[in-house]
């Protein structure tokens, strides 16, 4: 299923701040994608928005952004051109390598698909590509224009409305459509390639996916979209993109971008095994006996927040151990006690705020720890209860001398 959606900003080809939306798996992501969407278009596209959302559903954590000029991203759309486009792509993969993984699995849109064509060179990580409706050749968007072109050369630029929405364009853009050669681009992808097209596109027509489809080398394929449109506005025709593309990149994406660290002895019974997973930048699987758990850091900090943080796990600790003490207690006593709930908060605090700490400089760590004793139990029960609270083992640990005795594994 779908998990979290996050809002990233990074820097674009021009320098101008990038919005950009990464829809996140519920789990750690079996791998990562950027997506590029469609001339004019926006992240937030119907398509785009709907194939993001499905490919999360398969464990695939999906980037998209919005061009510059476009969306809510930053610039002047009059200045970028399509050369600017393939440079945003690069930042927006330089953003994931850096916080989260480089892209696996690259994804264009119309245009968009002609430039992941165009960026994937310079995106070395990225072991698949696929294109949905992509021209063959960006000069291709010339006949959008076309009513506007006599203008844009004779003035050097031109206003052009273009699916209801008024956009100023310059001589500079169709220069630099124009001087794109990208049936080279696509013959070095040494990539596999699906290429995803409407037969009855009347966009961007079906020859567009035939020149790039015997531009390709193989492992290269072709996926016919039946009666879907351009921009796959209907509901089923955009699902079914997710379906198929998230089944056939799996062949060449799936598992090997997760950097699985090299095979591990098996835990001790006396020992606790806590190893990377290679699932995002702080995920750690913990490991005791038959038991696995998983330790993370939240999103904010550049974690995937899959699990517990470190922090999280020591509460958790010092509550469990509470309740079981209590427990233990109250069943050999036999005291009313139906159920203990215990609520923990660590915290930051200077050392001066704290009147009966040894340590006077400084912060130091607070753990609030409230207990809740459900059954019916009398004043004096109550308060022995919380007396024996504080001779919980983990307790006990905690509030003593302690030392860990650290060395290297041959």
């Amino acid at each position: 299923m779908t998990g979290s959606s996050e809002k990233i900003t990074f820097a674009g080809s021009l320098g101008e701040d990038l919005a950009a939306r990464l829809d996140n798996p519920k789990g750690p992501p079996n791998a990562y994608a950027l997506f590029a969407h469609c001339f004019t278009c926006s992240k937030d596209i119907f398509a785009a928005s709907r194939i993001a959302g499905a490919l999360a559903e398969h464990g695939i954590a999906v980037l998209r952004f919005d061009f510059t000029g476009l969306g809510a991203s930053g610039g002047d759309f009059a200045n970028t051109n399509f050369s600017s486009n393939v440079g945003d792509l690069v930042r927006a993969s330089d953003w994931l390598r850096a916080n989260r993984q480089a892209p696996a699995l690259l994804i264009g849109h119309s245009l968009g698909g002609s430039a992941v064509l165009a960026a994937a060179a310079e995106i070395p990580e990225a072991r698949a590509i696929a294109t949905i409706g992509a021209p063959a050749d960006p000069a291709h968007v010339a006949h959008i224009i076309a009513p506007a072109r006599a203008e844009i050369e004779a003035k050097g630029e031109a206003e052009v409305t273009i699916a209801g929405r008024t956009f100023r364009i310059q001589k500079q853009f169709l220069d630099d459509i124009s001087s794109v050669k990208l049936e080279e681009s696509i013959g070095k992808l040494k990539r596999p390639l699906a290429v995803f097209h409407a037969p009855r596109d009347q966009t961007v027509g079906i020859e567009n996916a035939s020149q790039i489809f015997l531009a390709a080398k193989h492992p290269k394929s072709f996926i016919s979209l039946d009666d879907a449109d351009h921009l796959l506005s209907k509901k089923a025709d955009a699902i079914y993109v997710a379906d198929l593309l998230s089944s056939w990149a799996s062949r060449y994406i799936g598992g090997q971008d997760l950097k699985e660290p090299a095979p591990m002895p098996s835990v001790e019974p006396d020992w606790m095994l806590v190893e990377e997973t290679g699932k995002g930048k702080f995920t750690n699987r913990v490991t005791t006996g038959s038991h696995t758990v998983v330790m993370d850091e939240p999103v904010s900090v550049g974690g995937l927040d899959t699990g517990m943080t470190p922090y999280d796990l020591l509460q958790a600790a010092l509550g469990g151990c509470t309740a079981m003490t209590l427990r233990l207690y109250a069943d050999r006593k036999k005291l009313p006690l139906d159920r203990v709930a215990v609520r923990l908060r660590h915290e930051k605090i200077h050392a001066s705020d704290c009147a009966d700490c040894e340590t006077k400089e400084g912060k130091i760590d607070q753990i609030e720890r409230e207990i809740e004793l459900i059954g019916e139990l009398d004043p004096d029960q109550r308060q022995r209860l919380l007396e024996i609270a504080d001779k919980c083992p983990v307790h006990r640990t905690l509030i003593s001398e302690n030392k860990i005795v650290t060395r290297l594994k041959a």
